[in-house]
């Protein structure tokens, strides 16, 4: 079992640009079934966990494009916030305080696979200082922004430990080998 930040990035380093859209990103070619592929992925995911920015921006695109909730798994969504709009037949659990706490209820929820830090940076990052973030997966892809949301807003040391090309994307995995000081 690990718990996995697997996400994509521009090539200086953001998620989103300032306004969290993504249209960078959907214009990429990429394979589902690639090296890195979401496909294979996903399979051996039993529960995910992400910031309320990342659920609200996946609730709208929801609403926009009409495809129903993607996962099949257990949910979490880090929040403050009161009131979140939820969605019919998906188990979403809304959770806040420290990750350490929510973890143990990830790891139990996902019954031996793996836990999916789904995003933001800044969740992950809480992962990682936590001690509860295995590796980073990102796919790197060929756009700058200039500005945004940013993959890991810590400072960290990773150690390279697996490299591809899925169509346009650089995808690499790293293990995260600990706060830098």
């Amino acid at each position: 079992m690990k718990t996995t930040f697997y996400t994509a990035t521009t090539l200086d380093g953001f998620l989103a640009d300032e306004h969290d859209s993504l249209d960078w990103l959907f214009v990429q070619d990429v394979e589902a079934d690639g090296p890195f592929g979401y496909d294979d992925f996903i399979a051996g995911v039993g529960a995910i966990v992400m910031g309320r920015t990342t659920y609200e921006w996946v609730l709208d695109h929801l609403a926009e494009s009409g495809e129903p909730w993607a996962y099949a798994m257990p949910a979490w969504v880090m929040t403050h916030a009161e009131g979140l709009r939820t969605v019919e037949g998906a188990d979403v659990r809304f959770a806040q305080g420290e990750v350490k706490q929510v973890h143990a209820d990830l790891v139990e929820a996902a019954g031996g696979k793996d836990v999916w830090v789904v995003g933001g940076g800044d969740l992950a990052a809480q992962f990682a200082e936590a001690g509860l973030l295995d590796e980073v997966v990102v796919s790197i892809a060929p756009v700058t922004l200039g500005a945004g949301r940013p993959l890991f807003p810590r400072r960290f040391d990773l150690k390279l430990t697996e490299l591809a090309r899925n169509g346009d994307f650089a995808c690499a995995r790293y293990a995260v080998v600990g706060p830098r000081t």
